[in-house]
């Protein structure tokens, strides 16, 4: 008896005769939106992390110093710096005027804002304190340098 054919059928056509293979192509579609999904949502996650700038996923090299006197606090605003001159505030490349508008409004919410500057290591003093002159003119004066603990 021939594989595929129904016991007692006496002509030679198939009917009803089952699959040979299984069709993995559903089972690939599947698994490819899955990926996308996973990557979409890490990369949304490693962006939302907790105080932004550096925290949230940003390489930059800061310069090391001595023991960190300065905690994050949920308050605080923290303004990475990349090695090419561009500012990074809650995960975000923004420019010079959006900067000065989310420190006026830091400003507005809580006067005793913190701002953090987490410069890279390359990153010329000027930027720095431009950012730092950004901070004092919309009025808040408590400003901190970020950096890495090392010996």
């Amino acid at each position: 008896m021939a594989m595929g054919k129904t016991p007692g059928s006496g002509d030679d056509e198939v009917e009803g005769a089952g699959f040979a293979e299984i069709n993995i192509t559903p089972l690939t579609d599947v698994m490819l939106v899955l990926l996308i999904i996973f990557m979409v949502t890490s990369s949304v996650i490693t962006q939302q992390g907790p105080g932004g700038g550096a925290k949230a996923g940003l390489k930059v090299n800061l310069p090391k110093g001595g023991a960190a006197d300065v905690t994050a606090r949920t308050t605080d605003l923290s303004v990475a710096v990349l090695a090419d001159g561009r500012f990074v505030l809650a995960g975000n490349v923004v420019a010079e005027a959006e900067l000065k508008q989310a420190f006026d409004n830091a400003k507005n919410q809580n006067p005793d804002t913190v701002v953090i500057v987490q410069a890279d290591e390359g990153v010329p003093h000027g930027t720095v304190v431009q950012v730092m002159e950004l901070a004092k003119k919309a009025g808040l004066a408590q400003l901190a340098i970020g950096v890495r603990e090392g010996d």
